[in-house]
């Protein structure tokens, strides 16, 4: 009977080796989420393409069968880890649903309650921190469940302060008295600080090529300063930093205090162990984007250049290729998706010379100076050429609020559409638009601040970022008479994560500019070059836009030879159709003239998705904003946007690529209508004040507008 019973057994484990797990849920914890209960047990479910009906006929994703031994493991495992979260009487129980092929595991949960914390001592650091206040920081609580893993968290964060305060030795003993039955627990922190210590020798090994110097000058552990474990880690980040080194460790050589009363006694030693890495790297890049198309970028970079572990950094890039004449197809409507053409002379060029220098007069400073050749253009706004350089410090860099003070000096010059000039800047004769698009020198001096304390640079869930900056240019810092302006710019971004892998964030961004008069036509003019207003609109502002297309604009008319005046001013009162206002029409542009104020503000809820949950994720959102021209006026908000929409991020190497739609129900934004009789003409004639486009009304689809980008929108 005992043969054939184990022989049964063995027959059912080889037919549960062969069947696929899918569905694998919990029911009844609440205490504790899905997802960390999968990360205990040995079963899983198989992948949404193997797992869902709808899609699992197709054949793809990853089939993770089910092992009955580990199964039964499992359950074991879930009560000790509800034991060590705090909950002793929590009982486990299965429910399988077993077909041919197939297994639907449900783990059935009773929880109970849990043990709490009624009191919770640290000893041992009195006269070194204010226990009561370390007491709050502490991730265990009075009160809380008596959570194992937290107590341990908790002993970690003493023993971590103690070795950022001169303790390296200090250790942590904990003591706990447990009461399953009237569910109470006493917790007791035994701090043991072990003796205060000082930086003594510290030794470097590994170099090759490097001079010691160098290393030292970076390094932030100095003899005969305080130990702190924070020192190490950031003297190995900057070592990194270098370039130089593909390896680099950073740790006290004794492992133990020493023993004695002497001066020698308190002093620990320090091993800095590097490998030197390639002294040159190359980088070689393309890629295709909606706004630039076709680019491609390269850069040499040579590490501890002349010694002193500078970097000098070579760097090229061309993009907006695959422009082509006008009239022609193909590439032409693939590297612009909104209806006009590039050509040759839009082709985009940056090439720079960059030296910088870690360790600028103190070793939390760094300094930059660059050379740049640049042209840059934005679709149907401006095209900036310029020569140049530019000088920075970024003073404590490695602190939480790194201030980083610029001088950019550089000869050039900023091109806008004759309309642009005519109607802000009420320049509409040929003479000034032309003395507006000369070459001339633009020198500014900037200071920005940053405090940067989110989790992740890429995909931020957590923390808060603000930058500021402030532009001055002037003749008294080398610009040109014409460029001569005050602007500023304030955002600040929050992220709140929710739950596990959920994210609330929100950010406002807001900007100003203080121009100066100059005299055109005999006028005064409040100019400002195009490429430094504001503009709005795009996958990372207001999203129910499209790039650029917030706040002011002006309509311009491209007409013929062949177009009348008469058919002109009529088509464009909107009071005839035919066959000359359907010509006049299609030659009508869009030209966004940007602002001189903008405020930029947005909310995002990002969830997980209930399928393919480890790779995309959902984005419901709501953008509003503004670009307007302020006059006189100090302070000055008006007509607001709000555009609501949703997306999806897809999870990636490079960070989450998105896309979004936005609806924007919106009328389109008033301008004036200009008459200009070819796109290389000065002269301009102001046809009307206000001009709705034709086709005002418009669609559901019509209203959704589609972003797409790469990374979280802020």
């Amino acid at each position: 009977m005992l043969l054939a019973a184990l022989a049964a057994s063995t027959v059912l484990s080889a037919q549960d080796q062969e069947r696929v797990v899918r569905g694998l849920s919990f029911d009844g914890n609440r205490a504790i989420d899905g997802l960390t209960l999968e990360s205990v047990i040995a079963t899983t479910k198989s992948s949404a393409w193997a797992s869902r009906w709808y899609l699992r006929w197709l054949g793809l994703g990853e089939k993770r069968y089910f092992n009955e031994v580990e199964f039964r493991r499992d359950v074991v495992r879930l009560i000790l880890f509800y034991r060590q979260s705090g909950y002793m009487n929590a009982v486990v129980d299965t429910s399988v649903r077993r077909t041919s092929r197939d297994v639907y595991a449900t783990f059935r949960i009773h929880e109970g309650e849990p043990v709490r914390v009624t009191r919770l001592d640290v000893i041992g650091l009195d006269g070194i921190f204010d226990v009561a206040k370390l007491k709050r920081d502490l991730p265990l609580q009075v009160g809380d469940p008596f959570n194992r893993f937290l107590m341990q968290a908790s002993a970690d964060t003493i023993v971590s302060r103690l070795r950022n305060h001169g303790y390296p030795y200090a250790e942590v003993l904990r003591n706990f008295d447990s009461e399953a039955g009237i569910l109470r627990a006493e917790v007791e922190l035994d701090a043991q600080p072990g003796p205060r210590m000082r930086i003594g020798e510290v030794v470097i090994r590994g170099l090759r090529d490097v001079d010691t110097g160098t290393v030292r000058r970076v390094m932030s552990v100095r003899s005969g300063h305080g130990i702190r474990q924070d020192a190490l880690y950031q003297t190995q980040r900057d070592l990194y930093g270098m370039g130089v080194f593909s390896s680099v460790n950073v740790a006290l050589i004794d492992s133990v205090p020493p023993q004695g009363s002497g001066p020698s006694d308190s002093a620990v030693r320090v091993l800095v162990q590097v490998l030197e890495g390639p002294r040159h790297q190359v980088r070689l890049g393309g890629g295709y984007g909606s706004v630039e198309c076709f680019r491609v970028q390269s850069g040499w970079a040579a590490h501890d250049f002349l010694g002193g572990a500078r970097t000098l950094d070579l760097s090229g890039r061309v993009s907006k290729l695959g422009g082509v004449p006008r009239g022609s197809a193909g590439l032409d409507q693939l590297c612009n998706p909104f209806g006009g053409r590039w050509t040759f002379d839009t082709l985009n060029y940056s090439v720079g010379l960059t030296l910088r220098q870690p360790a600028f007069l103190s070793r939390s400073h760094v300094a930059s100076l660059g050379f740049l050749a640049e042209r840059h253009s934005e679709f149907l706004v401006y095209t900036r050429e310029a020569i140049g350089g530019n000088a920075d410090v970024t003073f404590n860099a490695r602190g939480r609020l790194p201030v980083t003070v610029g001088y950019g000096y550089s000869v050039g010059r900023t091109t806008a559409s004759a309309g642009v000039y005519c109607f802000w800047f009420r320049v509409c004769d040929a003479a000034s638009q032309d003395f507006l698009r000369k070459r001339r020198s633009f020198g500014a001096v900037t200071v920005t601040l940053v405090r940067d304390r989110v989790n992740n640079i890429l995909d931020p869930s957590e923390g808060t970022l603000m930058t500021a900056s402030v532009l001055h240019a002037s003749r008294l810092v080398g610009s040109d008479s014409t460029y001569e302006f005050n602007r500023g710019e304030l955002e600040v971004a929050k992220y709140y994560p929710i739950g596990r892998r959920s994210v609330f964030a929100w950010r406002i961004r807001g900007g100003t500019i203080l121009p100066r008069n100059i005299t055109l036509s005999g006028q005064p003019v409040p100019y400002v070059p195009p490429d430094q207003r504001f503009y709005g609109g795009g996958p990372n502002s207001v999203r129910g836009y499209g790039r650029n297309e917030l706040g002011p604009r002006v309509y311009v008319l491209i007409g013929a030879d062949t177009i009348s005046p008469a058919a002109v001013d009529t088509a464009a009162t909107r009071k005839a159709g035919g066959t000359d206002a359907d010509k006049v029409f299609r030659n009508v542009q869009t030209r966004p003239t940007g602002g001189n104020t903008a405020i930029i503000l947005n909310a995002e809820l990002r969830l997980p998705s209930p399928i393919f949950a480890s790779r995309m994720r959902l984005g419901f959102f709501l953008d509003a904003g503004q670009v307007w021209e302020r006059g006189d006026e100090i302070v000055s908000i008006r007509g607001m946007r709000m555009t609501p929409g949703a997306g999806v991020r897809f999870t990636t190497p490079l960070g989450p690529v998105r896309i979004d739609a936005a609806y924007n129900g919106y009328a389109p934004q008033r301008g004036p209508l200009l008459y200009q009789v070819s796109d290389t003409s000065s002269t301009i004639n102001q046809i009307r004040i206000s001009y709705p486009p034709v086709g005002a009304s418009k669609s559901f689809w019509q209203k959704l507008v589609l972003q797409f980008a790469v990374g979280q929108a802020f």
